[in-house]
């Protein structure tokens, strides 16, 4: 069984610039993600970063990534993640099982979760799985000024609440042949629930980055 750790990282990003390469606990966004892919190396076999930016691919093989150098015509801002997945498994000479899709803007990650992850995923059976986590917000809509509860009623306690979950995008595993198919969000897949405080990191902008340095260095503060 062959299976790979796939980072996609471009170059170019408008609300922070520069956002793969920004510093997370010392080092870059990118080599955050290599250095968790890498601490499994019986099931995460080679580490691929997908990149068209020579900074990144620098910092990508001084963290001891392979890097495949992106197209410039799948690297637009409107591109799917899946574009960058197909074309690294397709440079491959051997055959794939299974994708590791680890985002550099979810940086932070509980200790084990790739274990965990492919274990749980094995034993369903399931082709695919990605992280999730419970929302315990009260959401609605506004109509004509007004505004409309969406997943309450008014008056409803929040602890009473229909769970809710949303992909937050610490880890992604995928069949390679679906990934081939450009299929990866079309099945069904398992949903790992990740209820941590790690699950609300997703650097965008710059206040993103400023709450991920603090959680990091709460998280490394020793007991």
């Amino acid at each position: 069984m062959k299976n790979i750790t796939i980072i996609p990282a471009r170059g170019g990003s408008k609300r922070l610039p520069q956002k793969n390469v920004q510093l997370l606990g010392g080092i870059p966004l990118i080599a955050q993600s290599i250095l968790d892919a890498k601490e499994f190396p019986d099931f995460v076999h080679t580490v691929y970063v997908s990149t068209d930016y020579t900074q990144i691919k620098n910092i990508a093989l001084t963290y001891g990534a392979k890097v495949i150098d992106r197209p410039i015509q799948i690297s637009g801002d409107h591109e799917p993640t899946v574009s960058a997945l197909k074309h690294v498994l397709e440079s491959l000479e051997n055959p794939v099982d299974w994708v590791f899709l680890m985002h550099p803007t979810n940086p932070i990650r509980p200790q084990g979760l790739l274990s965990e992850a492919f274990q749980s995923m094995q034993g369903r059976g399931a082709d695919s799985l990605m992280t999730v986590a419970r929302n315990h917000q009260k959401f609605g809509t506004i109509v004509n000024d007004v505004f409309v509860p969406f997943n309450y009623t008014v008056g409803q306690r929040s602890q009473d609440l229909q769970p809710l979950y949303f992909e937050n995008g610490l880890l992604y595993i995928i069949a390679s042949d679906l990934v081939l198919q450009e299929r990866i969000m079309e099945t069904k897949p398992f949903p790992m629930v990740v209820n941590h405080p790690f699950a609300s990191v997703d650097i965008i902008v710059w206040e993103d980055l400023v709450y991920a340095n603090y959680l990091y260095e709460l998280s490394n503060i020793p007991e």
